[in-house]
């Protein structure tokens, strides 16, 4: 996977947390997933087609979740509800859009949002995509971004016109 594909995601990850909420995060070193790293309590899933294709997954522990979703809500949320899961959601779906905006010549299209709960629950990239793992630290919490893209067949004209466009 490259690295023009992953740090639009980085960076909008950050900025989200930053504007949206008013918390800085923390990056980790980045590392390849394997069959030991497991998500936290909830996990925001986007998919992307286009140029190259694949998902995004955006993890929070339990107390992240909440403390966003208050935070974004403006009351105080002290249970994993339907509220939490739209809020999750919706973050999710902003660190993909701002970086599609910045993958324009891949032509992306994002799906909707979904959200998965509980503890120890897994999310299975297709087997042909080893996604890149971002652990992060907050003060809220800890979060992981996970991508996973690969190129699909209009993936070198969009790399030259990427290209062209520098």
């Amino acid at each position: 996977m490259r690295a023009e594909w992953i740090n639009p995601f980085l960076f909008s990850l950050a900025n989200t947390f930053d504007t949206v909420l008013s918390c800085s995060i923390e990056r980790g070193a980045l590392k390849l997933r394997d069959g030991s790293n497991a998500t936290h309590e909830v996990s925001g899933i986007i998919g992307l087609t286009g140029a190259v294709a694949g998902m995004v997954v955006l993890s929070l522990s339990r107390s992240l979740a909440l403390k966003a979703a208050s935070t974004m809500l403006m009351t105080e949320l002290a249970e994993i509800d339907d509220e939490v899961i739209d809020a999750v959601g919706e973050l999710t779906n902003m660190v993909a859009g701002a970086a599609k905006c910045d993958l324009g010549p891949y032509e992306l299209s994002i799906g909707l949002p979904s959200v998965i709960t509980g503890q120890d629950h897994r999310v299975r990239f297709p087997s042909e995509v080893t996604p890149i793992v971002a652990p992060y630290q907050s003060p809220w919490g800890p979060l992981t971004l996970e991508i996973g893209l690969a190129a699909t067949a209009d993936s070198k004209t969009a790399s030259a016109a990427a290209l062209s466009a520098r």
